[in-house]
């Protein structure tokens, strides 16, 4: 694969994505599309649906690598990373939609993954992957027809709404998407798979770029417009690069985070309870998201905790799976 040309699809998703945040930003105060920093002291208003920008940054680039490839190169067999562009677009919509509605009206918890099922369609309509995975205890096990018609729309399914749960602090949604892009495309370009090594770092340069205005303090909100497109994403990039179990592994923060949400019956939120010092306590007297782990977990060694302290133990926690994943895999 052409190191060159990847590196220069990473650059364009980050610039296109970097220039057009600000005004972006501006906009979305303009228009009133703000959301409350509930992590803040006074809950002041943050432009939302951030993530329209990222996707505009991503598939500019992903169109350029294929405009290059095309009438460059001379090559083709692009309809593996156009059926992608079809299910990212199509769940951008869905995250859309529940950002306009808001995250206290927006789509039930059942419509949700209802609604992720279409998005799945190009990607089952191309019969992409490979129907056979090795299991452990198992062995080698060949899927046939179930794997288009039920692993893939259950793997977008559940990679784009699960990604949607760990949310709700400065930085989180974004760097968490970084580290796991660049994990997969980095064993997808080993492997020399071209198309998911450039959707993953194509993906992976817009997010950095966005990272750079919804960091601590956060000008800028991802919203369920990236959430849901970044889950559906990894989901795509595993699947067309027989990346599954690494995916998998590196989704264990995401499995943990909903089996705590589980205990409330998906009724509790992520958020912190805000002193007037910007620190946070435990909202709820029990744990039901890894951020309350983080700040019960980072509380017995530090007086106070901070939001950016709860996204760097998720960062730490995803980076231990990715040495997990080194190490069986590398």
């Amino acid at each position: 694969m052409d190191l060159v040309l990847l590196a220069g699809i990473v650059l364009a998703s980050f610039f296109v994505t970097y220039y057009i945040v600000p005004p972006w930003i501006k906009k979305a105060h303009a228009q009133g599309l703000t959301g409350k920093d509930m992590n803040k002291p006074g809950r002041p208003e943050v432009a939302e649906m951030g993530g329209i920008c990222v996707i505009f940054g991503f598939v500019t680039a992903i169109l350029l690598y294929i405009g290059l490839k095309t009438f460059y190169y001379g090559t083709d067999g692009f309809v593996p990373i156009l059926a992608c562009l079809c299910t990212v677009l199509l769940i951008t919509i869905i995250g859309m939609m529940d950002d306009v509605l808001g995250w206290k009206r927006g789509l039930s918890h059942w419509q949700k993954p209802l609604f992720a099922i279409p998005a799945a369609m190009p990607m089952m309509a191309i019969n992409a992957g490979e129907s056979s995975m090795v299991l452990p205890v198992f062995g080698a096990v060949d899927w046939g027809i179930a794997y288009p018609l039920l692993i893939v729309p259950l793997g977008i399914m559940c990679a784009s709404n699960g990604y949607n749960i760990l949310a709700g602090y400065n930085g989180l949604e974004a760097g968490m998407g970084v580290i796991i892009l660049s994990v997969l495309g980095s064993f997808a370009f080993l492997a020399d798979k071209a198309i998911p090594a450039v959707l993953a770092f194509g993906m992976a340069g817009a997010l950095l770029a966005f990272l750079l205005f919804n960091w601590y303090p956060a000008k800028i909100f991802p919203g369920d417009t990236l959430t849901y497109s970044v889950g559906a994403l990894i989901a795509c990039i595993a699947i067309l690069g027989d990346l599954e179990k690494i995916a998998l592994l590196l989704f264990i923060p995401y499995i943990i985070d909903f089996g705590l949400v589980l205990r409330k019956r998906c009724k509790a939120e992520a958020f912190g309870r805000v002193n007037e010092d910007g620190s946070l306590e435990l909202p709820y007297t029990g744990i039901y998201h890894m951020t309350h782990l983080a700040i019960a977990a980072l509380r017995r060694g530090k007086r106070k905790v901070y939001e950016r302290d709860v996204v760097f133990f998720a960062y730490g926690v995803e980076l231990v799976f990715v040495g997990v994943v080194a190490v069986m895999y590398l």
